[in-house]
């Protein structure tokens, strides 16, 4: 595919995390476009060569059903050649040279060998009617590209309010990834994971590197990931390879990040001792429950 350009979903509460995937675009040598899809109203001043791209009709969908903000992304399979990444992302390779040998849509996760969070019990039986192999056209919703406009606004808007698929695409209450698998799987466009042969890319996810050791993996050009994505990783809990991107934050973005690490583990700790002492009542209450009981 010959990419046009690169499209995220963001707002002023991922900021810190935009610029790092920003940056790190541009030093692979990219220069396409960026759209900044709105993940709600809180927008930021966008770096040159980047605008804010929202779609009326798909905003106005979303809202009369209330789907989670990140379905905004829906909107991507009105478009062609682009590739889309969720805002904790970095780029290790430009991406225009990476997808320039492939065809159709391309995914780079590893969910093909653990596929939870990637459907809803609906949604799946439609997977397993499409394939039984249906585990490799699951994907991370974060990391996807695309040569071809998979729907019209109008077909888009009727496949989402379908009977049969409007609980997964616009009434799933968590996130967009099922919605997002299912719309791209019933376009019958062609899913490839890069992760898979022929070109068996290591792993994009920065999980799977939790030792200093990383860059061994990489040894070959064909076979490093072209992306790293942070998606579920605990903030809190730091890795070697989260180095990659802290490093494109100056000494300000760093003390930031620092900062909402530290909220973060606040909020994570409150919760831990609101949850212990929510078990310890219970626990109380079993036992006294228990004892009157055996009387």
């Amino acid at each position: 595919m010959r990419l046009e350009k690169i499209i995220t979903l963001a707002n002023q509460e991922v900021m810190l995390r935009f610029s790092a995937m920003e940056r790190s675009l541009r030093a692979t040598g990219c220069d396409l476009p960026l759209w900044v899809i709105p993940y709600d109203n809180r927008r930021f001043d966008l770096p040159a060569n980047a605008i804010w791209w929202e779609l009326p009709e798909v905003r106005k969908l979303l809202e009369e059903h209330r789907s989670h903000p990140m379905t905004a992304k829906y909107q991507c399979f009105t478009t062609a050649n682009y590739q889309f990444v969720d805002s904790d992302v970095i780029f290790l390779r430009n991406p225009e040279e990476v997808l320039s040998q492939q065809e159709g849509f391309i995914t780079s996760c590893g969910h093909w060998g653990s596929p939870d969070h990637t459907f809803t019990q609906a949604s799946l039986k439609v997977l397993k009617k499409i394939s039984t192999c249906w585990q490799t056209l699951v994907f991370n919703a974060g990391q996807f590209a695309c040569d071809r406009a998979l729907y019209s606004l109008t077909d888009l808007e009727k496949q989402c309010r379908d009977p049969r698929y409007i609980d997964t695409c616009l009434k799933f209450p968590f996130h967009d990834q099922p919605g997002t698998v299912l719309l791209a799987n019933l376009s019958g466009v062609h899913i490839y994971n890069l992760t898979l042969p022929p070109v068996s890319m290591e792993s994009t996810w920065a999980g799977s590197y939790p030792d200093d050791n990383f860059a061994a993996y990489w040894q070959s050009k064909d076979r490093k990931p072209y992306l790293l994505h942070w998606a579920g990783c605990d903030v809190t809990v730091p890795r070697p390879i989260d180095q990659l991107f802290l490093d494109y934050f100056t000494e300000d973005e760093r003390r930031l990040w620092q900062h909402e690490v530290a909220e973060t583990l606040a909020r994570k700790l409150r919760h831990q001792r609101s949850l212990k002492t929510h078990l310890r009542k219970l626990a109380h209450a079993s036992q006294a429950f228990m004892s009157e009981w055996k009387r």
